[in-house]
């Protein structure tokens, strides 16, 4: 089956000679880092099971971000820490997108735009949650910034987990969201669209912005996560550490194209595209984000300062029902060693590391 790392080594120097300077180091560095993942580029370790004595080399992963290929024990150990600040309340899933209009000059300044879609989302929910007809307090917001459709198309947006009800100001009672209900969503859309244009136009003082923004719907998704948070964030998490496609998308690379499926939602099927190699490689890298960029961000109850007040918000809603909603600490030790792997071939005994090769060594026979 082929790989994105395959589509990389195959086209990516062609990709880089024909945009040159142009081309982000971020950029250069994902495919640097994609085409030697998991090869004697990188070093790695020469393993032998403990039962049936194969022996196997295993290479070193790139550990980039937009790597499909690794940190999956990041993601894992990710959903499993935001698990443990879970409330035992309904949550809520919002997503906020901008209109196409936009899409071009949030591109051409990533590393400013992204962080205002991403404030004014979290400024605008936290302004509507403490007016006095909703929820009257503070709330706490997880967001998670994605810039990609299901095609590879860009397509900023932020995802927003919230549980439903409010603290409030004197620290020692929560405030339930109604059923069903966490803010009115055309408030919200109005509300979002003025705080993005407002940081926007700050960010870039000298840039002109197309005034249909201003009359065009600023599309704001906002309903009860009725298959339960855990599920929200496993979702979440499957893009904190990667992005936009994973292999098993990946069909065919023949003839210069490369063939992947991809959901189509409104179909509610999976449907197949080819595109040519260099076509595919400028998608899936205008979602390569800036060197240290932070595409996860948390607010309100959930930011760092609240923490200690989330323990005690936790303890305060947790009844002797709810309590099993509410994962301990134990459900981090409890998790399966880190680093420990099974025999492929055998299936019961464990890989022994025996020796070590540096990298930019002769791959093994």
């Amino acid at each position: 089956m082929a790989t994105l790392a395959d589509v990389v080594r195959r086209w990516g120097p062609e990709y880089l000679e024909c945009f040159g300077e142009r081309i982000p180091a971020s950029h250069r560095r994902a495919l640097r880092d994609i085409a030697a993942c998991r090869t004697a580029a990188l070093g790695g370790q020469l393993t032998r099971c403990n039962q049936c004595g194969q022996e196997q080399y295993v290479y070193h992963s790139c550990r980039n971000r937009s790597c499909p290929t690794c940190h999956g024990d990041e993601t894992r150990q990710w959903v499993a820490a935001r698990r443990l600040d879970l409330l035992p309340v309904t949550y809520f899933h919002l997503v906020f997108t901008v209109p196409q209009e936009l899409r071009g000059v949030i591109r051409a300044h990533q590393r400013l735009l992204l962080s205002a879609l991403a404030t004014a989302a979290a400024h605008a929910l936290l302004r509507l949650a403490a007016d006095p007809r909703y929820a009257l307090g503070t709330i706490g917001i997880l967001a998670v910034l994605h810039t990609w459709t299901r095609d590879l198309v860009y397509h900023p947006h932020v995802h927003c987990l919230v549980p439903g009800g409010a603290h409030i100001p004197d620290g020692r009672h929560w405030i339930a969201a109604r059923p069903g209900f966490l803010v009115p969503v055309r408030a919200l859309s109005v509300l979002f669209r003025a705080e993005f244009m407002a940081l926007a136009r700050k960010a870039l003082p000298d840039a002109q912005f197309p005034e249909s923004v201003w009359h065009t719907p600023w599309v704001v998704y906002c309903k009860p996560a009725v298959q339960g948070a855990s599920k929200v964030l496993d979702y979440l998490g499957r893009y904190v550490h990667r992005i936009a496609i994973t292999d098993s998308r990946i069909l065919s690379t023949e003839n210069g194209t490369v063939t992947f499926r991809f959901k189509d939602a409104e179909a509610g099927r999976w449907r197949t595209t080819t595109l040519r190699a260099s076509e595919f490689l400028r998608r899936f890298l205008q979602h390569v984000l800036p060197r240290g960029f932070h595409k996860v961000r948390y607010y309100g109850l959930l930011s760092p300062s609240y923490r200690p007040r989330l323990r005690q918000i936790q303890l305060l809603l947790t009844t002797s029902e709810s309590a099993s909603k509410v994962p301990s600490a134990a459900a981090l030790e409890s998790a399966p060693a880190q680093g420990v792997y099974r025999c492929p071939h055998c299936d019961t005994g464990i890989l022994i590391v025996i020796a070590h090769f540096a990298p930019c060594v002769r791959s093994p026979p």
